[in-house]
């Protein structure tokens, strides 16, 4: 569904965001990210006139990510600034990346890494956008999207390994509103995995109630607390 009609408007700032993938020949991904701020006028910055045509900002950062979504290599450039000379100092910081893992409280460690006078506040912005585009550049390469079971038969080659995934849903289930195990869109397109309950989620649910069962019991032995003899026998009867 598009968004409703706009009011009458005018332009005033267009910020650009875009990520890329590539699977390199050495086996690793690099995921390329490039934030462009322009204006559509000459803008005067503190650093002199910006003419119309020319970004603000334009800055880069690469990251280099095994199959596991670990970092072994990063960096950053800022190739139009606002304040030029000075900004291209925070970019060698972004080295401190390698070793972090997208899918390990990335953003948060990335922010505590280069937040405030750390680091420059839009390679920062380009960092929160890295993990969900090394998921989007995985998906049907390194992870399979499909429920294998339903390929179950076309291919009788690496049995063991399908027999594994097949007890596995396919990545994305559950990630998000549509793709909820008790959703519509998985009862259409995944109907194996409709109303599947994920290992930890069932592990955790049974420990609760265990609790649940053992604070009653508890409560039960204790006898009743600040109950007063007539209330006992009210409810008693």
């Amino acid at each position: 569904m598009p968004l409703s009609p706009p009011v009458s408007r005018h332009l005033r700032h267009r910020r650009a965001i875009r990520a890329e993938a590539f699977e390199r020949d050495d086996g690793l991904w690099d995921i390329e990210a490039c934030l462009t701020d322009h204006k559509p006028r000459d803008v005067e910055l503190a650093s002199g006139v910006r003419q119309n045509g020319l970004p603000i900002h334009e800055l880069w950062l690469r990251i280099t990510i095994d199959r596991k979504l670990t970092i072994v290599d990063a960096e950053a450039s800022s190739d139009w600034v606002p304040y030029p000379g000075h900004c291209e100092a925070a970019s060698p910081a972004y080295r401190a990346l390698i070793g972090l893992n997208l899918f390990d409280d990335f953003r948060r460690q990335a922010n505590r890494l280069f937040g405030g006078t750390a680091g420059c506040s839009h390679l920062t912005e380009l960092c929160s956008i890295l993990p969900t585009a090394a998921i989007q550049a995985f998906a049907g390469d390194v992870w399979s999207t499909r429920d294998v079971a339903s390929d179950a038969g076309k291919s009788e080659a690496n049995g063991s390994t399908r027999a594994a995934e097949q007890e596995k849903p396919p990545f994305q289930l559950d990630r998000c509103q549509a793709l909820r195990f008790d959703g519509e869109a998985v009862r259409r397109f995944y109907p194996r995995w409709y109303g599947y309950t994920p290992r930890h989620a069932a592990t955790l649910d049974r420990a609760t109630h265990e609790a649940a069962a053992r604070a009653s019991d508890a409560a039960v032995a204790s006898g009743p607390t600040n109950v007063s003899d007539q209330e006992v026998q009210s409810n008693s009867d």
